[in-house]
Formats: structure tokens, sequence, C-alpha cells
């Protein structure tokens, strides 16, 4: 069965399941994660991932972890004494301090742990089972924060680029590029690049449930997925959410991006398009955004950057939330970079997907003004 329902929380018991994504589209399976060790391990083993859903994730496991301490008598367990609240504000920290560990390069996770210490530092004369109160308060506002600004962003997205069309006197269809996953399965809904990519189907002619032509001057078209390589988060996890909102879209491959970018901005002759509209804009997430508006994100962006540099009518977006941004990093060079397993790289994994949905060339041609 099809979802894009990535993270579930019950209120109620303090339970939370997560969407392991490292099966789909082959299967469709949720994971209870009981406390932070396991927040720890779905995060490194990005059987969640996306960098506002990590942060989601790692907030409810302190609060699952928390509810079995406080409520379950599963203190000794995790090296709790609810005797002395000293010392069990102590292990909290310890605990949090290895959750943050699971991905570096997201701030998203580092911010919100930051949220939850502050919390805990403005709550030491309480006790623990209001101390878990105020965590679950904290982690639920944070889920349900990230959806509505996701909307927000969408809606963003879509005022700025209908105002550079605009200003551009562009008229007809256009189509966008994107690279990993940044839609519900990242987040909490919506997403925050593919969100804005929602946004525009939502207003497109081409869209059977836009009952509102608000807009015929222009309208989104087509949906380029970078496939984006090792673990395949655009050809498995974008490519399913676009086929689940029927959005026209091509998975193509990371290495075919400059090709595209040329043949789409100058047509040949000899080049059989899936699409022939424009490619207008990259829209890409981040896991973080420091001071100087340098961004982190999926290996590979920064090439999609370069090459949007070269053509003046691609315009280059980075979409996130506010919870991405680390203001205590002046540029990007200060940014830790995550080393990933190499078994990643070198381990073929998975089955075949939906071959309709898919443009890919063999060749491409070296044209000698460049």
């Amino acid at each position: 069965m099809s979802t894009l329902e990535a993270i579930k929380f019950d209120k109620e018991n303090c339970k939370l399941l997560i969407l392991d994504q490292l099966l789909i589209p082959y299967q469709t399976k949720y994971i209870q994660v009981k406390n932070i060790d396991d927040g720890f391990n779905v995060i490194k083993a990005m059987q969640v991932r996306g960098a506002p859903a990590i942060a989601i994730v790692g907030s409810f496991s302190i609060v699952a972890e928390l509810n079995d301490v406080v409520n379950n008598g599963e203190a000794q367990v995790f090296n709790y004494d609810l005797s002395n609240y000293s010392s069990f504000i102590n292990n909290l920290h310890k605990r949090i301090d290895y959750l943050i560990k699971s991905r570096p390069t997201a701030v998203n996770l580092l911010n919100a742990c930051n949220d939850i210490r502050e919390i805990i530092s403005e709550n030491q004369n309480t006790d623990p089972k209001e101390l878990l109160a105020k965590l679950k308060d904290y982690s639920i506002k944070l889920f349900e924060d990230d959806l509505v600004n996701n909307y927000k962003i969408g809606e963003n997205g879509v005022d700025y680029i209908y105002q550079d069309l605009k200003n551009s006197s562009f008229k007809g269809p256009f189509s966008v590029m994107t690279i990993c996953n940044t839609g519900s399965l990242a987040t909490s809904g919506h997403g925050t690049a593919l969100g804005i990519i929602r946004s525009l189907w939502a207003k497109s002619k081409l869209n059977p449930k836009n009952n509102v032509e608000d807009n015929d001057e222009f309208w989104l078209s087509h949906v380029y997925a970078c496939e984006t390589r090792p673990y395949n988060q655009g050809a498995r996890l974008t490519s399913y959410e676009l086929n689940y909102e029927k959005i026209p879209f091509s998975l193509i491959t990371d290495n075919m991006v400059s090709f595209l970018a040329e043949s789409l901005t100058f047509p040949k002759k000899s080049q059989d398009l899936p699409d022939k509209s424009p490619l207008r804009y990259i829209i890409v997430g981040a896991d973080r955004i420091v001071h100087n508006g340098d961004l982190a994100n999926k290996i590979g962006t920064f090439q999609l950057s370069l090459i949007a540099s070269n053509f003046k009518d691609i315009k280059f977006i980075g979409a996130a939330p506010k919870t991405t941004i680390d203001l205590n990093l002046a540029d990007g060079s200060d940014i830790v970079i995550e080393q990933r397993p190499s078994k990643e790289l070198t381990s073929i994994r998975g089955g075949e997907l939906n071959q309709e949905d898919t443009f890919y060339s063999s060749f491409e041609i070296d044209f000698v003004e460049h």
C-alpha cells in the first residue's frame, strides 16, 4: 500500500513509528522507534532521512525513551536514577549528546536538541513527569510547525517563480529539476523543494485537479528527478512521490544534467526529449544553511548550481525551513561534511523501478563552442 506518511506519533501512548525508507518503493514497512538508541540507528542507517524529518524523529525518540523511563519502569535499562533529579538530567544530556552524533551535517537535529536542552535548563526544579510533558509538547509542535512551514515554503516558492517569469516576459510551459528527496518522506508533509514543485503543479493548467485557471501565461509542465547515487533517493523516493501525486516527471541519471540543460535551452533536431518545455529552475533542499547563504546538501548539488550559473535562464533555488539555518557558522567551509560507509557505494541493491518515467541517453554531444 502506497503512503507518504513518513512519521507516525501516537500522542497518548508516546509510540513512534517511522517508514523504513530503505525499502521504498519495493515495500511499505513501519519500524517502531522505542528509545534514543533506536533513533540514532534509524537516522544513521538512513531509514529515516531528510533534515527536518531527522530532527522530528530525534525529538520524538527522546520523548519515547523518557516515557518508558518515567511511566514504564525502564529507568535502569538506560542508567537513569529517578530518585536523584540531578543525576537523571546528567544522564539525559549524555543520551542527547549521543543522538546528535548520528548525522553531523544536518543542523536541524542539533537545533532541536539545543531547544530541548534549553527546556531542561528552564525546568531544573520540576520532576521527570513534568519534564516529559514539556518535551512531548515541544516535539509535537516541532512536527506540526514543520508541516505549516512547508506549505509556506511552497507558496513563497511559487510567488518567487511566477514573479521571475513575469519579469523575464516568459510565456508557456516550463520544466524544473531536483535532486535527492525533499518531499513528504523527508519532512512532516508536503516537503521543501518538492513542496514548491507540488505547489507549482497545484496551479498548473495541465493538472486535471486544478479547477481554477488563474494563470494562462505560464505553467509547470515537467519535472526532472536526478537519481541521486549511491542510495538513489531520487530514483526510489522522489519518483515514488511524483508518481503518487501524478506529476509528470522523468527520472534521469546524475551525469546527464549538463546535456539535458543544454538540450532544453537550445533544442537540436536530433534530440528526442520527453518534454520540450525549457528548464527554468533547479530546486534543491538543504541540510544546513550558514550565515553567508552557503548551503550543504546531498552530494551532487554543487554541480547543479555550477551548471545553472552557466545558463542565464536557469535559476538555482535552495528551499529549507528556519530550522535548517545555522548562523553560528560564517560560511560553508566551516560545515562538517559527513563521510558515509564505503559499502553504500560498492553494494548494489534493490529491484526494478517503473521504466516508463525515465529519460536515459547513452551518449551526448560535446559541441565545439564549449
